[in-house]
């Protein structure tokens, strides 16, 4: 589903990704960590194109980032660290837009905006404008409008950080759905204990560079994540 191919990006003289390498198959949650300023964000803005790559390819269900940008971006939905949302609009007004752009039907769309808003317990914010939201419900309305056009991949930037812990649960149980049905999550996060728990693989990267990746027992082996994570310091 996704397939990182000897990834570089530089910054002048600062390389904040250094041949990373990485794939992720359907039905996969890969957890992404690494302190900050590792490339963690810089890996998932190359991925999904707001950055260009230096060197390297990366391929989304076999289509080219390069040379089949808009094909790539059909297939996934990016969720940033902190959503930035036009604050004119009404909450409906963004996720109808968003259907929109991906063509999502209107029986279709009015399901999903409904069913999704009430299990975070947004419906009665969506007529407000979202200038008027909190970090926290900014945060949700990004995540039913990157859920509303059934994505194959779900790139998301420390997706938990101001979400409260029954919107966190109900988070891990649309990931969790979005693999069962055949798609894939590559996600940033620093709780560790997250991704212990719900990440079917998991990459860490220092200083631009993987450097251990695998299922949990590989990364981890007999010893907790944290152990691992504070031992590659």
């Amino acid at each position: 589903m996704l397939d990182i191919r000897h990834l570089t990006k530089k910054f002048g003289d600062k390389v904040a990704v250094n041949d990373l390498s990485l794939n992720i198959r359907p039905g996969e949650i890969y957890g992404f960590i690494g302190h900050n300023g590792a490339g963690k964000t810089t890996t998932l803005k190359s991925v999904v194109g707001i950055l260009k790559l230096d060197e390297g390819e990366i391929f989304i269900d076999g289509h080219s980032v390069k040379d089949e940008p808009t094909e790539c971006k059909k297939l996934i939905a990016y969720i940033p660290d902190d959503p930035d949302l036009y604050g004119f609009m009404k909450g409906i007004q963004f996720l109808n837009f968003i259907a929109d752009i991906y063509g999502v039907g209107a029986a279709e769309r009015a399901e999903k905006i409904r069913t999704y808003s009430d299990i975070f317990g947004l419906t009665g914010d969506l007529a407000q404008p979202i200038s008027a939201y909190s970090h926290g419900m900014k945060q949700k309305l990004a995540i039913i409008a990157a859920w509303l056009h059934d994505p194959k991949l779900i790139i998301m930037d420390e997706p938990f950080v101001g979400l409260d812990p029954k919107a966190s649960h109900t988070l891990k149980l649309m990931m969790r759905e979005v693999c069962d049905k055949g798609g894939a999550i590559f996600f940033s996060t620093h709780v560790l204990e997250v991704a212990e728990k719900l990440c079917d693989k998991i990459a860490i990267i220092k200083e631009g560079r993987l450097i251990r990746s695998g299922t949990m027992e590989e990364v981890k082996g007999d010893d907790s994540l944290e152990d691992v994570f504070l031992e590659l310091e």
